[in-house]
């Protein structure tokens, strides 16, 4: 969530007036993230967060921001659009897409225990629960055709060594195929920096903007790459999502290749910002190194879930 758009005060009042959100009051960019644009909002009404959408089309918002509020109302605690009185979940602003959502209670977790990866997993589980037959749900725009048409634009831009380690990756992920295995919406992005806890609890789950179809131990595998540090932690964490789906044994066979899946899908992410970098006035840049580590030793020593 890095800042792209600037956007003045009273540009902003007069967007946010046909919300009736009440006056403005502050609002703030937030550096973090990669893709979009966004605020904090404060307005008389309360706690908002503003997302300017850089680069996703209007048709995919369609899709999103009905999502959250499907999600909201099953219970999951996701930020619920804001519509304005003709019922729209998005306007422009500053010549883009812009949406306001609610603004959840809470902080990240830097380091999570062993309880945070077991309430992570039901979290998950739950928000997959809820996603069912959710209408007309894309694809994961991130899926295995972005892998590999991202990865052959970047197999010449890398290093050597990378670029074999890449090519090898990409070769192995064409050789799978994960066409057997349960799928729905997924949450696509379910890092550290997009749940929110307060007492212990999680009291929000944020970002769905990488949401769509996919296997739903695609989506299992994204949060173990980042929230799992050592396999006690997978353990916890596969133990909290079976509570609430537990895992076929064709899911239990796939996952040592999905992780690697999910690894390659943020070193390609985070690879192509690197290569590609858009101008911003206040823009995070992640090192693609730690993923391109993290497949590295998921190729050496790959583990089965026991769960």
């Amino acid at each position: 969530m890095s800042v792209y758009t600037a956007v003045g005060r009273d540009e902003l009042a007069a967007w946010l007036a046909p919300l009736a959100v009440g006056e403005l009051v502050d609002f703030a960019g937030i550096a973090a993230g990669l893709q979009n644009t966004n605020y904090f909002v404060t307005t008389a009404d309360g706690e908002w967060v503003l997302t300017i959408f850089e680069r996703l089309r209007t048709g995919e918002l369609d899709f999103y921001l009905p999502l959250m509020a499907h999600l909201a109302a099953r219970g999951v605690p996701c930020p619920n659009p804001r519509a304005d009185g003709r019922g729209r979940l998005w306007r422009p602003l500053a010549g883009k897409p812009a949406a306001l959502v609610s603004r959840l209670p809470g902080a990240m977790v830097e380091t999570p225990g062993l309880d945070h990866c077991r309430a992570v997993g039901a979290a998950l589980a739950a928000l997959h629960a809820a996603a069912a037959g959710v209408p007309d749900a894309p694809p994961n725009p991130c899926g295995a055709a972005w892998r590999a048409a991202t990865g052959g634009r970047l197999l010449p831009l890398v290093a050597p060594a990378e670029a074999r380690l890449l090519a090898d990756e990409l070769a192995f992920q064409e050789r799978q195929d994960y066409s057997h295995l349960p799928c729905g919406v997924i949450h696509g992005d379910l890092f550290r920096d997009n749940v929110l806890w307060r007492e212990g609890r999680v009291s929000g789950v944020v970002d769905f903007y990488f949401a769509g179809t996919d296997s739903l131990l695609f989506d299992l595998a994204v949060a173990a790459n980042d929230w799992c540090a050592g396999a006690a932690a997978v353990e916890a964490l596969l133990a909290g999502y079976a509570a609430g789906r537990p895992l076929s044994a064709a899911e239990q066979a796939a996952w040592p290749a999905l992780r690697r899946a999910a690894a390659l899908r943020f070193w390609l992410l985070r690879l192509e910002i690197r290569h590609y970098p858009r101008p911003g006035e206040m823009v995070t840049v992640k090192d693609p190194d730690h993923f391109r580590r993290l497949l590295e030793s998921l190729r050496l020593a790959p583990g089965q879930p026991h769960r």
